[in-house]
């Protein structure tokens, strides 16, 4: 019994050191706006289900299942559904599409630290990811890059 009192501790130490809110992620698009979605940290659980609803070993077809579950306005209604992965598929760029599921399986940014990633393609496309304290709404409004 004690070396369960003692694993309960330990997953509430990691569960209090985590924030699992929805933060705000930002895909420059190539006409100069901003897309933005909300996402909370993904867990191995919806990683898991995300690879199950893939049906096969291509990252792709994960990467799309995990934008349908994962991407969310800042009201956290989903924002794509399963019926949207064919048109992500073939109705957009990869490098537009890509840029989103970056944002999907990159890693956490400190609050004060915004990166951008070039994705170098022939649309320029960059990926702006921002911490939780950002203040900027929408829920999938784009808005003119100001760069």
């Amino acid at each position: 019994m004690k070396s369960n009192t003692i694993a309960m501790r330990a997953l509430d130490v990691l569960k209090k050191a985590v924030n699992m809110k929805p933060a705000p992620r930002r895909v420059g698009l190539p006409d100069d706006s901003i897309f933005e979605f909300w996402m909370t940290p993904l867990t191995l659980a919806e990683r898991a289900k995300a690879q199950k609803l893939a049906k096969s070993d291509d990252n792709t077809d994960f990467a799309l299942h995990l934008l349908a579950s994962k991407a969310k306005d800042e009201n956290g209604t989903p924002m794509f559904h399963q019926g949207d992965l064919p048109e992500l598929r073939n109705s957009l760029p990869a490098s537009v599409v890509e840029a989103l599921m970056l944002q999907l399986l990159g890693g956490e940014d400190d609050e004060e630290e915004n990166e951008e990633l070039d994705m170098k393609s022939a649309a320029d496309t960059t990926v702006e990811r921002s911490g939780a304290s950002d203040s900027a709404g929408g829920s999938g409004k784009t808005r003119k890059n100001t760069r």
